[in-house]
């Protein structure tokens, strides 16, 4: 059957660019790799965070909309997103944490240490060290590349019907059961990045779409090809899934699993070069042909914003 290598992206909502930038790229030390517009709300900026090329599993992407109402997270989200960090460099998060005044709290599961903590809009994030994935060659600020974060470990969902979420995972995505501890059912896929994804099974209150909450999470797919075969099984298992839509960097498909989870299939290529330089990687605004015609439009409503050295790292 076909099996995806893990999480190709994950979409939030916020609601202050600048903000949003100080805190992943800033804190984290993540990589604006793309600034560009909703295309399907183009007044919204799209901005992408990952390793030095954007490679799939490492990229979060958010919609910074100061208007939209605070959401909640619960039941039908993805209530906490993984990342995974060097061996051997969790006291440098702590530190780094503490010394921009993020609190955190540490926990463990299926055998990792967690450290938890939320970015500045209430999104839930969570560090662990693995050995696996490769080296996000990116530095910035503060952040060297031998503590860099890799990219995703995975993700917590809040479905409301764990078993029908199970079911996709299992035999639709193709992935493998690991295991129950305590209230997580744990499920791993092929790839290196994102491949681990846990189910938390304790009652939680019902999820409100709001900044703060994840929008959607997606799934890997190969090429168009595989995209297709995912599409049409899909159809045959009784969901129903979007047209396929370009969104520039990767072709998408969206469906609603049973557990209330907005879940997407995208493609791996063409990736964030197929617009820009991959040394000019999220520096200007980056519209889309059929948009391009409003670039002065587009450049003088959207805040402006920047990518800085915060204060504390210089």
């Amino acid at each position: 059957m076909q099996k995806t290598a893990g999480i190709h992206h994950i979409t939030a909502m916020v609601n202050d660019a600048q903000r949003n930038i100080d805190f992943y790229s800033g804190v984290l030390g993540l990589r604006l790799v793309k600034k560009t517009i909703n295309f399907d709300r183009p007044e919204v900026y799209h901005l992408y965070f990952g390793n030095e090329t954007g490679q799939p599993g490492t990229v979060i992407t958010f919609f910074p909309w100061a208007k939209q109402l605070k959401g909640r997270i619960g039941l039908g989200q993805v209530g906490v997103t993984s990342y995974i960090i060097p061996t051997g460099s969790i006291n440098f998060w702590e530190n780094r944490l503490r010394k921009f005044g993020i609190e955190y709290t540490s926990s463990n599961r299926f055998g990792e240490r967690y450290l938890k903590f939320t970015d500045p809009d209430g999104l839930q994030l969570e560090l662990t060290e693995r050995d696996e994935g490769p080296i996000n060659t990116w530095n910035f600020g503060g952040v060297q590349a031998e503590y860099a974060i890799k990219g995703f470990g995975g993700a917590v969902l809040f479905s409301a019907r764990p078993h029908k979420t199970t079911d996709v995972l299992e035999n639709i995505l193709g992935m493998e059961y690991i295991g129950q501890e305590d209230e997580f059912l744990r499920f791993k896929s092929e790839g290196h990045l994102g491949n681990t994804i846990d189910i938390q099974l304790n009652p939680s209150v019902r999820g409100l779409m709001g900044a703060g909450t994840v929008h959607h999470i997606a799934w890997r797919a190969k090429d168009e090809e595989d995209q297709l075969r995912w599409r049409s099984l899909l159809q045959d298992k009784g969901y129903y899934p979007t047209e396929i839509r370009d969104r520039n960097y990767f072709k998408a498909v969206y469906f609603h699993e049973e557990g209330g989870i907005l879940f997407e299939i995208a493609t791996d290529p063409p990736g964030f070069s197929v617009d820009e330089p991959v040394a000019a990687l999220g520096k200007k605004l980056m519209l889309p042909s059929w948009l391009e015609s409003k670039r002065e439009e587009f450049e003088e409503t959207l805040p402006p914003v920047e990518v800085r050295v915060l204060e504390g790292d210089k």
